[in-house]
């Protein structure tokens, strides 16, 4: 069995989640000269279930660089991507308090998709999985949107919002995985972390 794991990852709610599987782990951040935000550019054309795999692929290849350059010791490294979908209308994280706005209201009282992908690379071996959960927010008045994104709560967060914040109470239906929700899918992490050898 592996002690620890990296976590490619600056989401508190990420390690939150690891934390509850009992996972210990150390961060493995970016570099202040890498462009990470740069990784998350939509392709013409490209699905939100594309989308956020080939970002996490990214996102992985980066940590896997940083690793080396840092010639730190040998561990798993896990990484994860999380997206919000309309349709085929990718949201990730707002621009601003008035893009926040627009998302948010955007989605009020529909539903939509959020995609969660994890990867793993354990040696030579890359382990990935997919979770997506759908989400049906009722609608939400222009007064309320406001005094949400007023909380400073919705930037940062892929469709400008955390499932774990005030905004739950707008969410009239969930159907899927509450923890991919929140970033981490911890079902299908836990069998990537089973098949790597870190978790009995």
């Amino acid at each position: 069995m592996v002690n620890f794991i990296y976590l490619a990852s600056q989401s508190p709610r990420r390690r939150q989640l690891l934390e509850q599987l009992g996972v210990r782990h150390e961060l493995l951040l970016p570099d202040p000269h890498e462009d990470a935000e740069g990784l998350e550019a939509v392709l013409p054309g490209e699905t939100p279930a594309d989308y956020v795999q080939r970002v996490t692929a990214l996102k992985l290849d980066a940590a896997l660089a940083r690793h080396a350059r840092r010639a730190l010791a040998v561990a798993p490294i896990l990484c994860s991507d999380t997206t919000v979908a309309l349709g085929n209308q990718i949201y990730g994280k707002p621009d601003d308090a008035q893009d926040a706005a627009r998302m948010l209201a955007e989605l009020s009282g529909r539903e939509h998709e959020v995609l969660t992908a994890v990867a793993l690379q354990a040696g030579e071996r890359r382990l990935a999985a997919l979770s997506v959960s759908r989400v049906r927010f009722a609608a939400m008045t222009p007064a309320q949107i406001a005094a949400y994104v007023a909380s400073g709560e919705p930037l940062g967060k892929a469709g400008a919002y955390a499932i774990q914040g005030p905004v739950a109470q707008y969410v009239e239906n969930l159907n899927g995985s509450y923890t991919g929700i929140m970033g981490l899918p911890l079902f299908e992490t836990a069998q990537l972390l089973r098949a790597a050898g870190v978790l009995g």
